[in-house]
């Protein structure tokens, strides 16, 4: 089969399209023929080895599928034909994957292979975020950062889905259509006076901030912060790592929450299927629909981490292993 390989960690120019043999399932295992893989900045920093997972060279990076189901255990939620999301710990930039019942969920129908790439990782992640680790209730006001991106795409399509209303941060004026399509109610453009910007349509604050940003942005987000809000921490795609004054979450009784949904479901797989259940409600009621960016072919995943590694990609960035959508 086809691959991609990191040998090297060069970066994302270096990684190699290669031949590999299939991987072999167990008999509780199932077997993937994958039509779409999410690309992902996690992806972009293990070319580098600056993840916090770090795998022995050479591997095949890549955790979340859609394609069509080869074979499955009796007693899984797919069967031979299927489509199908699934997220497995590494190599989905590949033509074949082997994944887990319990991380394998039914593809909606209305959802494309290339929407499903994003299906098995950013909304889990997100909805693992709001629901679980933010509480989020309908009424209240949810921030979401870096949301011309597909983490931020998915936040503010569960988020709208949970009955909250929404604000986006985008980093350009060229992206705030971005987050207005994927349901955003106001989009600031980051930048000098962002967070006035926020309280002009949040005069009273908000109440959850998704944060897969970090950096320059953390402290403005605590201060924009109601009484009892949350702010989850998902990642750091500005490099920087924040630091806060404990005071301030003191005043105001705020949290910050730890978002590790990878981490998670290494303890407790069972999370999956219950986000999966929901997160495929919301599709059937129109709420998700992942918003897609770039398609690369499989053996232009170079192009695609660099897009990631340069945050010039929009929405869910994919590889194609063959023309599905």
């Amino acid at each position: 089969m086809k691959a991609v390989q990191i040998s090297t960690l060069d970066g994302p120019g270096a990684v190699e399209f290669v031949d590999l043999d299939e991987p072999v399932a167990a008999v509780d295992e199932i077997v993937i023929d994958v039509k779409a893989v999410g690309v992902s900045f996690v992806d972009a920093l293990m070319t580098r080895g600056k993840y916090q997972v770090r795998p022995e060279l050479p591997f095949v990076p890549g955790v979340e599928v859609a394609g069509l189901v080869r074979s499955a255990p009796d007693g899984a939620s797919v069967k031979a034909g299927d489509r199908c999301a699934a997220y497995i710990p590494r190599g989905g930039y590949a033509e074949v994957v082997v994944a887990k019942p319990s991380v394998t969920f039914p593809l909606p129908d209305e959802l494309s292979f290339h929407q499903g790439a994003a299906f098995a990782m950013n909304f889990q992640t997100v909805h693992f975020a709001l629901v679980r680790r933010g509480r989020v209730k309908a009424g209240e006001h949810v921030l979401v950062h870096g949301a011309a991106g597909g983490v931020g795409t998915a936040a503010i399509q569960v988020a709208k889905g949970l009955g909250a209303m929404v604000t986006a941060v985008v980093d350009s004026d060229a992206n705030v259509g971005v987050a207005e399509s994927a349901g955003a109610d106001a989009v600031v453009v980051a930048g000098d006076g962002w967070a006035e910007a926020v309280r002009a349509v949040a005069p009273g604050g908000v109440d959850v901030t998704v944060d897969p940003v970090g950096g320059d942005f953390f402290a403005d987000s605590i201060r924009l912060l109601r009484r009892e809000g949350r702010h989850l921490v998902i990642g750091f795609a500005a490099g920087g790592i924040p630091e806060i004054a404990v005071n301030r979450l003191l005043l105001k009784n705020i949290d910050v929450v730890g978002v590790y949904w990878g981490g998670f479901i290494e303890q407790d797989e069972s999370i999956a299927a219950e986000s999966a259940a929901e997160l495929t409600r919301l599709a059937r009621e129109g709420f998700i629909r992942p918003v897609v960016g770039n398609v690369y072919p499989l053996a232009a995943a170079a192009k695609a981490l660099t897009a990631m590694e340069d945050r010039t990609a929009t929405g869910k960035v994919v590889l194609a292993v063959d023309v599905v959508d």
